[in-house]
């Protein structure tokens, strides 16, 4: 195979690995729209982090219902972690559901200041 046809033939095999890598990446997270192919790696790496992004900003703007929100819900809250997530839970087993946003102060480690960095995402009923 001459120089010419092996970097055609090659570019060839990176482009459809691409699409290829995209493709998976987008159905395992259960993605509905099927991926673009590209035609240099810069525009797939440009589009997954493009979509990165979308996918973020539509999580950090979900109605969280503190009541039945499980661990991983919860993470989403800016300023509450995985400990602070799971002592809300525990906090709800042992008490009760939360009558009022603001009662979400009442889990140690969480302020009156995180309520309010949450309060346009917090729910204490489903909507």
């Amino acid at each position: 195979m001459n120089a010419h046809r092996k970097s055609i033939f090659t570019h060839s095999v990176i482009n459809a690995a691409f699409c290829l890598a995209t493709i998976f990446m987008l159905n395992s997270a259960n993605a509905i729209n099927a991926a673009p192919c590209f035609d240099n790696p810069q525009r797939a790496y440009d589009y997954l982090l493009a979509k990165e992004k979308s996918d973020r900003q539509a999580r950090d703007q979900r109605i969280v219902n503190i009541n039945r929100a499980s661990e991983g819900e919860l993470v989403s809250l800016h300023g509450i972690g995985s400990s602070k997530a799971q002592a809300i839970v525990l906090y709800r087993e042992m008490f009760g559901g939360f009558k009022t946003i603001d009662e979400l102060a009442k889990v140690k480690g969480i302020g009156a200041k995180t309520v309010e960095n949450n309060r346009a995402r917090l729910s204490v009923q489903d909507r």
